[in-house]
């Protein structure tokens, strides 16, 4: 098969939901034609959709280098390394002797998730929760004031807001 069969095939995968073969129709294609930057980047969001982040980012990469020119394949490398940055600050928020080791790694995280996609939400919700934890409220409702102009409808972020202000307010006390 041609490298746009394999494609073609891999959009037909995704249709039916089987992301699994789907990646490895893409694979096919980059192993026929490893210079295509639209199949890397096409096979790297395939990769996100289904939870494989770091093989993600491999391929975002080979996009961006074969043409960096490309706004899509930058904004797609950066918001994929916002989310492994999310994804880390978590694991050590989550894990109490790093983060007695290290309590302002987290933050230094969620920030540069937050300059990597200014768009994305849970980079603000958890730079908001990481912050409250190091009783640093006035940043965390500053994140969280971020976030909610993002997401202005959102009730559940409305309501961790109220629940960081009450922490202001017992803090202060």
């Amino acid at each position: 098969m041609s490298p746009g069969d394999y494609v073609k095939e891999a959009y037909r995968c995704i249709l039916r939901s089987d992301f699994e073969e789907a990646i490895q129709c893409f694979e096919a294609a980059i192993a026929a034609d490893p210079n295509d930057p639209e199949v890397r980047y096409r096979c790297s969001i395939t990769y996100a959709r289904s939870g494989k982040l770091e093989k993600a980012v491999e391929h975002a990469k080979a996009a961006v280098k074969l043409d960096g020119a490309k706004t899509d394949y930058r904004l797609h490398l950066q918001h994929l390394q916002a989310m492994l940055h999310v994804q880390e600050a978590k694991r050590l928020l989550e894990d109490d002797i790093n983060a007695r080791n290290n309590p302002y790694r987290p933050i230094t995280l969620l920030k540069e998730a937050v300059k990597l996609d200014p768009l994305y939400g849970d980079a603000y919700v958890w730079l908001a929760i990481a912050y409250s934890r190091m009783n640093e409220h006035l940043p965390a409702i500053a994140a969280m004031k971020e976030v909610i102009a993002l997401h202005p409808d959102d009730n559940g972020l409305k309501e961790l807001m109220k629940d960081l202000q009450k922490s202001l307010l017992k803090y202060m006390q």
